[in-house]
């Protein structure tokens, strides 16, 4: 409170612009600002201090000023009060967890700040709680957020979702760490938010235990799960053995959501002669997790790593809430939560429920929308391995000082705090390094096949999620010695490999970060080993090895590789689609509502470029039927081999009848929705700003196209809604200037404010291919066309 009402004080004409035409270089030129902003093409700010706290100040007030509305929304989530002022219904925020209304999200976020979980991590000295510089950026952050939000006042916040909204209020530190910790759990207990809102105690009725039986649909609930949260992404690092400059090369294409509160915020932060780094990072968080500085370049993908588990406790005869373990009673604990929920009326109830918790994590009745039944005989647990975690913000800290890919590969070793993601890093020596260096939980292949139930046996070796006997203590997650937290694989026993040509991960295993390097078997709970590739890490081990088979990268053929919007499906399967179109009998496609003229599909699909650029004709076509053939059997004529899984599977299996009748009933069903089969893509697959629509290239991750883009299919209108795919991106390139070479995009662009001129400026831009020249060295800051300095006092 006391840094709160300091920045108020010294808070003065904040928006006003100052006469500086130069980058801040030295503290000196800071003079008695708290932080300087310089602003340069399409709203980047560029935040200098000269201490964490002043850093953190500026982050938090600019970037209020851009996303005030879905900021506050994040606050209002962790705080546990949509209820109270949005009603019960409604959707959850996804941002923060899969709680499918605003009910279950308040009492999932309300029994994680009851238990104190978050006060007995911050009180505790890093690296298990934040270091010293992260609780000043925290603090910093939380006073320029504030300090934004008085000064603008709620009723006159121009961004017209939240403007005058009650639940827009100041902030506390405590709201800032539970966000942070809303992140790191968002892949475990975030996911199951609705089923541990929705679990008690059986009743009088009981019903039979989970079986082997559910596994199928288990699995299938957990993949939909974890895909429609949509978190993917593409990390490219290409070495000096691939380069031309001989330094390291970098592409960061994480892939997320283009609405929300899940969203990319690019900036730098600079303390003269002491900290220097840039990026795009989550919003609200003031440390880029997609970053560079001066010397290193990272980003990261999503892990196929499991972080966390179940485990069936046996019950005592006649007490369901009193579990067995090794043979003696335990009672669980019981947690009471209450809720506010605002009616229609206006007035506002209390609801009231209570969790039950095992020494292994809270009972779950149902997982992924599965019943894990909580009987008269057993209940199941979960356990997430991020429970502990905030050690994240000391691992981003210190990437964001590191010197080299070895600082990189020590930093995230030693704090042990990345959640659910790999990281792929490079540098100016010319290191290219992948990591799956992360909080993965302590279950050995053993473990799983002798503690594991029967349905737990059933599961693991398809998906990796363990399901462990609960009655024995035996059967306890493992450890390592060299593990910060009991329970979790140490980094010496997680994938990690450098080398001199490149390392890569499209969202895979760690098993082929490199097609010339394979990594060794892994846990299965890490991830599996010898297994298909998706068409989109096929489609990047190819378009890096052509690179570097042309005499090495540059950051320019790095772009083009990205923008080329390539599919790697359409390379293996449009010429076959075509010749099957042209020898349908009668030019007559089979459909489920019978034969289909052909038209000018053959030809439109034979001439097809195999990209989805804004010109590209035959594209939306194929994706449409690839949709329809994508959970089909046998629709390859040569079956994956693990010997060759750069280039298996291939051929499409034409000769088979559903393959034929899913092209038929496409064709049907762009006829009768009058959609051109040979339209441009750029006519069909926009997005939607202000009204307008703005076309979009790129396309589907699971067609092979490193340029991830997601859209909504609307037949009746012939048009793919953008909302998921390339975010903030970055090229990064160390050719021995003192600069890196940086180019970037944000594809939705710095603000949520439909008021902001930068609420669409870099997606048009996106539209046409461009980028944003990187600006990190001061004198580059200061030959922006549209540098504008904003001092902070």
């Amino acid at each position: 409170m006391r840094r709160f009402q300091r920045g108020l004080v010294l808070l003065t004409a904040a928006l006003a612009v100052s006469s500086l035409t130069t980058g801040v270089s030295s503290a000196d030129e800071l003079g008695r600002s708290r932080a300087v902003i310089r602003y340069t093409e399409y709203g980047i700010p560029h935040i200098a201090a000269k201490d964490f706290d002043g850093l953190g100040y500026g982050y938090g007030f600019a970037a209020a000023k851009d996303n005030i509305c879905e900021l506050a929304n994040t606050y209002l989530t962790v705080s546990a009060r949509r209820s109270a002022y949005l009603g019960a219904g409604g959707q959850g925020n996804p941002a923060m967890s899969e709680a499918e209304n605003n009910l279950d999200s308040d009492l999932h976020f309300q029994r994680i700040n009851d238990s104190g979980v978050i006060e007995r991590l911050l009180a505790r000295p890093a690296p298990h709680g934040p270091r010293a510089e992260v609780r000043e950026l925290a603090a910093g952050y939380v006073a320029g957020y504030n300090a934004y939000l008085k000064q603008t006042g709620v009723q006159r916040i121009t961004d017209p979702v939240c403007r005058g909204a009650d639940w827009v209020r100041p902030i506390t530190e405590l709201d800032f760490y539970r966000h942070f910790y809303a992140v790191t759990s968002v892949a475990g207990q975030g996911l199951l938010a609705a089923d541990l809102a929705r679990t008690q105690p059986p009743s009088t009725k009981d019903s039979p235990a989970a079986g082997p039986e559910s596994a199928p649909r288990i699995a299938d609930g957990l993949r939909k799960t974890m895909k429609t949260g949509e978190l993917g992404s593409n990390g490219i690092a290409v070495g000096g053995d691939g380069t031309k400059s001989g330094g390291g090369l970098l592409l960061g294409n994480p892939h997320y959501p283009w609405q929300g509160g899940r969203r990319f915020w690019q900036s730098q932060l600079t303390i003269p002669g002491r900290f220097d780094v840039a990026g795009g990072s989550l919003l609200g968080l003031p440390l880029p997790q997609i970053g560079h500085n001066a010397d290193v370049a990272w980003t990261h993908t999503v892990s196929t790593a499991i972080t966390f588990g179940l485990f069936e406790v046996p019950l005592a005869p006649g007490d369901p809430t009193t579990y067995l373990v090794d043979g003696k009673p335990e009672k669980m604990t019981a947690q009471e939560v209450k809720v506010e929920v605002r009616e229609p009326s206006g007035e506002r109830r209390q609801v009231a429920r209570t969790f039950y918790g095992t020494r292994y994590g809270q009972v779950l009745g149902s997982a992924f929308g599965v019943p894990t039944p909580w009987t008269t005989k057993s209940a199941h647990a979960l356990r997430d391995g991020n429970a502990g975690n905030l050690r994240g913000l000391n691992t981003w800290f210190e990437l964001a000082g590191a010197r080299g890919t070895t600082d990189v590969a020590n930093a995230l070793a030693r704090t042990q705090g990345v959640p659910w993601v790999n990281t792929i890093a490079t540098d100016r020596a010319g290191n290219a390094l992948y990591s799956d260096i992360q909080v993965v939980p302590h279950v050995t292949d053993e473990r799983a096949a002798d503690c594991g139930t029967p349905l737990g046996r059933a599961l693991f070796p398809g998906t990796g999620l363990s399901i462990l006997d609960g009655s024995k203590s035996s059967c306890a997650w493992g450890s390592d010695p060299g593990s910060l937290e009991p329970g979790l694989f140490a980094p010496s026993r997680l994938p990690l490999q450098q080398r001199r040509d490149y390392e890569l991960n499209a969202n895979d295993s760690a098993w082929l970060s490199n097609a010339r390097a394979p990594i060794a078997p892994l846990p299965r709970i890490v991830g599996t080993t010898g297994t298909r590739r998706s068409d989109r890490t096929r489609e990047a081990l190819i378009a890096t090895e052509e690179g570097l088979a042309v005499k090495g990268f540059t950051p320019s053929s790095m772009k083009d590789m990205l923008y080329r919007d390539r599919s790697r499906t359409a390379e293996l399967a449009a010429a076959d689609t075509a010749n099957m179109c042209a020898a349908f009998p009668g030019e007559q496609a089979p459909s489920t509502s019978g034969p289909v003229p052909v038209g000018n599909a053959c030809a439109t699909l034979a001439s097809w470029d195999r990209t989805f650029r804004l010109d590209s004709r035959g594209a939306l076509f194929f994706e449409r039927f690839v949709d329809r053939i994508g959970g089909l059997r046998g629709i390859w004529q040569v079956p994956f081999d693990p010997n060759r899984p750069v280039t298996t599977p291939n051929t499409l299996a034409t000769g088979n009848p559903d393959v034929q009748k899913a092209f038929g009933d496409t064709l049907a069903e762009f006829r009768a929705n009058g959609i051109p089969v040979d339209g441009r893509l750029a006519d069909h697959q926009t997005v939607t700003r202000a009204g307008k629509r703005i076309p979009i290239h790129g396309g589907p991750g699971d067609l092979g196209v490193l340029n991830v883009i997601t859209a909504l299919w609307d037949p009746a209108r012939g048009n793919h809604e953008v909302v998921h795919g390339s975010s903030y991106v970055q090229v990064v390139g160390f050719d021995g200037k003192a600069c890196p070479d940086v180019s970037t995009i944000m594809t939705y662009s710095q603000s949520t404010d439909v008021t902001s001129p930068h609420f669409a400026d870099q997606t048009r831009l996106y539209s046409r291919g461009g980028w944003v020249p990187g600006r990190f060295c001061a004198a580059d800051i200061a030959r922006s066309p549209e540098l504008r300095v904003v001092r902070l006092r």
